[in-house]
């Protein structure tokens, strides 16, 4: 199974110096490449900037902001089976960028800012028969802007969480698939958590080949 993974931030800069971005230190999207390493599967991970080293056997490619994100998401999905995006991309970007550092001014200052692409929903609208998983990261009603999410980006399957578990070694998790509803997992580490998230992505991808499969080419039931 060829598999994408995005993780980390991403980062939107003013000037020379300054940028936008968030905490997400990139752990659960390194556990997930890890994961999928030590099941055999051949991994692209597309990593913001993070602290992180990454996991052997897996290729990486860093990228900065969510432009660069998406160019080498939307490259590498293109060979891929499933896509798991768990990056913390910046949902805005200035409209403008200066070259240089701007001074510190005494009056107020007004920030224009425009909309960064969302890449799981812009690669699932082309997903065809691929498996795509999302993360979802709420504070509240939860659950409902999940479903919209995983709705909006055409995945099959989305991961929910807390601002709780960004830079932490666990996570309370819950799971929403259309076909099974929620599943309210324990806290675990992201490592435990990672392995479970590759389980499904192989039972999904499994599901869907052998439903596209004709019956006359199945194996007979013993």
């Amino acid at each position: 199974m060829r598999i994408l993974i995005t993780a980390g931030p991403t980062r939107e800069y003013l000037d020379s110096v300054r940028f936008l971005s968030n905490p997400s230190t990139g752990r659960m999207g390194c556990a997930l490449a890890q994961a999928a390493a030590r099941r055999g599967h051949k991994v692209t991970l597309v990593s913001g900037p993070v602290p992180l080293p990454p996991p052997p056997g897996v290729r990486c490619v860093p990228v900065t902001s969510a432009a660069e994100m998406l160019a080498e998401s939307r490259r590498a999905f293109a060979r891929c089976d499933v896509a798991i995006f768990t990056a913390a991309v910046c949902d805005y970007r200035p409209v403008r960028r200066n070259a240089r550092k701007l001074p510190k001014m005494r009056t107020r200052w007004t920030l224009e800012l425009e909309p960064t692409d969302d890449i799981a929903a812009t690669l699932g609208r082309t997903k065809g028969r691929r498996i795509t998983i999302a993360f979802a990261l709420e504070d509240h009603d939860a659950r409902a802007h999940a479903q919209e999410k995983l709705r909006r980006k055409h995945c099959d399957a989305i991961i929910l969480n807390s601002p709780a578990s960004i830079g932490a070694e666990h996570i309370r998790a819950e799971l929403y698939t259309p076909d099974l509803g929620w599943k309210r997992w324990p806290e675990l580490p992201k490592r435990a958590a990672a392995t479970r998230i590759i389980r499904l992505t192989e039972q999904l991808l499994a599901a869907r080949m052998a439903h596209r499969t004709p019956k006359s080419a199945r194996s007979p039931r013993s």
